[in-house]
């Protein structure tokens, strides 16, 4: 199935942007081992401040770790339904390569759209795939006039 490379309307509408940060704790320990894909993971209250706001599912905005470069994200907010997990994690993957981990770093994000509803897999590759579709609409979407400045505000100063 062919998915849209670009996702929103030209600038952020409510509810977006939406600021949240959180110290990154550890999560499943998935995303690097098998996905091959690294996540940071905001703590249990974070989660569930936002899992009032917000359905579950893929977003994509901007990141902030050890008040480096604010780098474009995907996150994953939700149950994780391909590893029936029995609470909410949000998992963010900053679309940088980075040295080392920063558990316990201040992890600052701006949510500025909504990619797709989580959903279930028949396999690990379908996940895999879906999720680097996903690294390229976020890229596509924020690549815009109405995104890139949300990079600038007082947030991530």
């Amino acid at each position: 199935m062919s998915r849209p490379s670009i996702v929103g309307p030209e600038v952020p509408v409510e509810p977006f942007p939406f600021e949240l940060q959180g110290e990154v704790v550890r999560g499943f320990g998935r995303g690097s081992k098998e996905l091959g894909i690294p996540t940071a993971n905001l703590p249990e209250e974070a989660v569930n401040s936002i899992c009032s706001e917000l359905e579950t599912g893929v977003y994509y905005g901007w990141a902030q770790v050890l008040n480096k470069e604010v780098r474009p994200m995907v996150m994953s907010l939700g149950w994780n339904p391909y590893y029936k997990n029995e609470k909410r994690s949000a998992e963010i993957h900053i679309i940088h390569n980075f040295e080392s981990d920063f558990y316990g770093s201040e992890l600052k994000v701006v949510v500025t759209g909504y990619i797709r509803p989580e959903k279930d897999y028949d396999s690990l590759d379908a996940l895999v795939e879906d999720i680097r579709t996903d690294i390229e609409v976020a890229k596509n979407s924020l690549n815009r006039p109405g995104y890139e400045e949300i990079k600038h505000l007082p947030f991530f100063a």
